[in-house]
């Protein structure tokens, strides 16, 4: 190895690369930035100019894209054409490529950034070098990740680098190239405003391995969005306890959601990502209460969400029984030490919480393919409410059955909640008609049912649902409304002296 080109905006680390590379008679061309910092710091360094025969202009726009480098980067060695054709035009060949782009993800993750500032930070020279590089592979090492130096310098001074490493750094630097322009491709869509462009390109970055998938037997990671806001499952911090798993991550997305409705203190538990249990109340400690009252069985080993500080006091109740997860914005340091006595009790901070008023793209894969559609943030008001009964709901029912319309929109399909004071007492999920999932939330509420409310994902398609509600007690409905045979709910609704609503909106969730 006998050229090697630097041009890096992340500095860490390359000072003691390039000494290194150096003492071993490595001659080291750079750029702008790092050809200055090198050079004051007693690295010699020959600069891109003299490699060209061209000086960089403008504004650093235009230095390395030339012939002199990228002939020196994909020439064949091997090939007697191109050594002959390279050795005529008085080109050098470059064996290592050392370089990170400019900091796009950096630019737009500020505030009020313009656009102006985005479009300046898009790095052309960088990915052309890196792309050139890797495809050489043969006969080019590239280095886009400070981490990877000491295997470099390891193996340079070792016999050299072999083809195994350069081959994995080859693919290294085309995920980050990919991934790098994944990020831009989506800024500029945006600000042209396209919302379901020809093609749809993501990136993710690992946040972490995961013992197995849903099963055993399943291989399992975490990835995370490059730019993920605060208050995500992704950006939570974990305090205490065993390492998240692919279901403690699934369920625990699942708490976060519904937890976010509440502006109340408010807190949910999970198992399976379904709610066992909900609760508002004046204080998070109150609102706890009600969520384990909810379903006392249910809610051991299950995921607590909160969206408030946790308190001593509730984490003294907290602590009574086995639960994998407790996330919040924050712990009391005196909360955060008792539950920490619990070895594997799994603690995040999530900070700031809120619901987010512009839907992200939500993701789920299908054999083949992939479906996207916006979040579901939909929310809705009393104004929002047609009632369609003969019996109007008094104010307090209407606040009640808003609240349990923002716990069903989380349920899965077929969904039923019944809630009472503010508390889950019944979930219905999934079934595979809605009387079933009535019928299963009826009997979990038991005598509670009497007096309580009742919220459907979907319309009723007939009135059995409405009949077995009569039957238990319970005294107004929230639906969406919308189908053929609403008449037959409602004159059973009014039939039993219940009050309903229609939202006009649907919540399916699958």
């Amino acid at each position: 190895m006998r050229r090697a080109l630097i041009s890096v905006s992340d500095k860490t680390g390359i000072l003691e690369f390039a000494l290194e590379l150096q003492a071993l008679g490595v001659e080291i061309i750079s750029t702008g930035g790092t050809a200055k910092m090198l050079d004051e710091k007693g690295v010699k360094v020959t600069g891109i100019a003299e490699v060209t025969g061209f000086p960089e202009i403008l504004d650093g726009r235009m230095k390395t894209l030339h012939p002199n480098i990228h002939s020196g980067l994909l020439a064949i060695r091997d090939k007697e054409e191109h050594r002959r054709q390279i050795e005529e035009l008085g080109i050098r060949p470059i064996d290592l490529v050392v370089v990170n782009l400019y900091p796009f993800r950096e630019t737009i993750s500020k505030q009020n950034v313009t656009y102006e500032e985005a479009i300046e930070n898009i790095d052309i020279g960088g990915p052309t070098m890196l792309r050139s590089a890797a495809k050489n592979h043969a006969y080019v090492t590239v280095v886009v990740d400070a981490l990877d130096y000491p295997i470099v310098l390891n193996e340079m001074k070792n016999g050299g680098v072999t083809i195994e490493t350069k081959r994995r750094l080859s693919a290294k630097v085309f995920r980050h190239t990919a991934a790098y322009d994944a990020l831009i491709s989506e800024y500029l869509t945006k600000q042209a405003g396209e919302e379901w462009p020809e093609q749809y390109t993501v990136t993710f970055e690992k946040a972490q391995d995961l013992r197995y998938g849903e099963n055993p037997h399943q291989k399992a990671a975490f990835y995370r969005k490059p730019l993920a806001k605060s208050g995500t499952l992704s950006t939570a911090e974990q305090l205490h306890g065993k390492e998240l798993s692919y279901n403690n991550i699934n369920d625990a997305n699942a708490a976060l959601s519904i937890v976010k409705e509440f502006d109340q203190p408010a807190v949910v538990a999970v198992k399976h990502t379904n709610p066992c249990g909900v609760g508002i109340g004046n204080t998070i400690f109150d609102a706890y209460q009600k969520a384990y009252e909810s379903d006392p069985v249910s809610i051991f080993g299950g995921i607590i969400a909160a969206n408030r500080k946790i308190d001593r006091l509730t984490a003294e109740k907290m602590k009574e029984i086995f639960l994998e997860i407790i996330m919040a914005p924050d712990f009391d340091e005196e909360a955060l030490d008792l539950l920490k006595g619990k070895k594997n009790l799994r603690l995040l901070r999530l900070g700031e919480l809120k619901m987010e008023s512009e839907p992200e793209l939500l993701l789920s894969s299908v054999s083949g393919g992939v479906l996207a559609q916006e979040e579901d943030v939909k929310q809705i008001s009393s104004e929002d409410l047609r009632v369609m009964t003969d019996r109007k709901p008094t104010q307090e029912e209407v606040e009640q059955l808003l609240f349990a319309w923002k716990v069903v929109k989380h349920v899965k399909s077929n969904a039923i909640v019944l809630t009472k004071d503010f508390q889950t007492i019944g979930v219905g999920a999934g079934q595979m008609n809605r009387v079933g999932s009535a019928k299963i939330a009826i009997e979990q509420a038991g005598e509670k049912a009497a007096g309580s409310f009742l919220a459907s994902d979907a319309f009723f398609p007939m009135s059995d649902t409405v009949e077995e509600a009569a039957k238990a007690g319970i005294t107004a409905i929230i639906q969406p409304g919308g189908s053929i045979r609403d008449e037959e709910s409602i004159e059973a609704a009014n039939k039993n002296g219940i009050a309903m609503v229609f939202t006009g909106i649907r919540h399916f969730k699958h």
